[in-house]
């Protein structure tokens, strides 16, 4: 007596098989919990980036992504000039603005 193998291995017949609609079926929930708890987010986020570059506009007052504050004083096609004290001024990238702040922010800070 073998205590390892099963009696129905043992004589040779085929184990029962799940169905092949399930596992497609849960392939299918899987890539839409990833749809919509990772992909749509990302895009989410993208086009409001997007729509605050467009919106940019001399005067406004911005924050980098590397933290460098300042006020826009030239718009150009990739690249944004900033005023950041009142004898300095840096271009940086436009797609490294990371949040436009309200007016006056740079007075308080």
């Amino acid at each position: 007596m073998n205590f390892f193998i099963s009696d129905a291995m043992a004589a040779g017949e085929a184990a029962p098989q799940g169905g092949g609609i399930q596992l497609m079926i849960m392939i299918l929930i899987f890539f839409a919990i990833m749809y919509f708890m990772i992909i749509r987010p990302q895009q989410k986020k993208a086009k409001e980036h997007k729509t605050m570059l467009d919106a940019l506009s001399k005067g406004d007052e911005i924050v980098t992504s590397g933290g460098i504050l300042g006020k826009v004083v030239n718009i150009g096609e990739n690249f944004v000039e900033l005023k950041v004290s009142d004898n300095s001024a840096i271009k940086v990238q436009r797609n490294s603005i990371g949040t436009v702040l309200p007016k006056g922010t740079m007075k308080s800070a």
